[in-house]
């Protein structure tokens, strides 16, 4: 299978630890289920980051950035019932990449990985 784009990400936890302190940071990054999940996560900083970084890394694999009216909450990770994430995007997104990649059925693979001080986010983008 051919790999379309490649991302990766990686953050200081403590600049999220910081900024999930404003919860306008939090409404304007994270998707209202992104939100909702985190109610039930002892350790908010590391699941925030996590997910900060899988929006920075999806967009680098991309290879567009966050322009041309695409936001964070545009991308959002959930988790399957085993822990493993999952790559989520809204229409805009979806479409964004059918432009770019001209293809509508590719696969996504998220990897994320934390320890005290950083978090990291690897995607792949891969056609079908």
């Amino acid at each position: 299978m051919k790999i379309l784009g490649i991302g990766v990400d990686i953050i200081n936890n403590s600049r999220i630890k910081n900024a999930i302190k404003n919860k306008s940071f939090v409404n304007r990054i994270f998707s209202k289920v992104e939100i909702l999940n985190s109610k039930k996560i002892k350790d908010k900083t590391n699941f925030f980051a996590k997910r900060f970084a899988a929006k920075e890394a999806f967009i680098k694999s991309v290879g567009t950035g966050f322009r041309k009216d695409i936001n964070f909450k545009d991308i959002y990770i959930i988790n399957d019932t085993f822990g493993k994430p999952n790559i989520k995007l809204s229409n805009k997104i979806k479409n964004l990449m059918g432009n770019k990649f001209k293809k509508k059925n590719y696969n996504l693979f998220l990897s994320l990985s934390d320890e005290k001080n950083y978090s990291i986010a690897f995607v792949i983008i891969q056609k079908k």
